[in-house]
């Protein structure tokens, strides 16, 4: 845990700016992220998007999402794609079919809050040939 300004081990604070630059330029994954937090009741990660990634939904959190860099369109359930970007909040309840079809620019990063706490393997693709929960995300430890 990056602590710029905390004292102990129930507290911390992230420079997510920092966070968001240190991640690689390219990814196997769809996704790479690092988690902050890994509590019970919630966790938090910050995550990078590499390829657009296939409707599929987690079976055990609500989702908060809080897009930090770059564009991408993003579908929540029957609803129409929109686009995405720096300063959005996205939130949706735990089942909801979600996805990333495109990348508009990037590096399209992003902060996740899961409540309660999402464990990796809880991603399940609508279609399977789109995905399976190593090919859909790899953690890193990047501060």
């Amino acid at each position: 845990m990056l602590k710029d300004d905390a004292s102990s081990a129930n507290t911390g604070v992230f420079n997510l700016q920092k966070i968001a630059k240190s991640f690689p330029d390219s990814a196997s994954t769809m996704l790479i992220d690092t988690r902050l937090t890994d509590e019970l009741h919630a966790s938090s990660r910050v995550f990078r998007v590499y390829h657009p990634v296939g409707a599929h939904y987690h079976a055990t959190c609500d989702e908060y999402l809080v897009v930090l860099s770059g564009r991408a369109t993003f579908f929540l359930g029957e609803a129409p794609p929109f686009e995405a970007g720096p300063g959005q909040l996205i939130f949706f309840k735990q089942g909801t079919i979600h996805g990333t079809p495109e990348i508009l620019e990037e590096p399209f990063v992003v902060l996740a809050v899961d409540t309660p706490r999402r464990d990796p393997s809880d991603v399940h693709f609508v279609n399977p040939a789109d995905g399976t929960p190593d090919t859909f995300i790899q953690s890193k430890r990047l501060y």
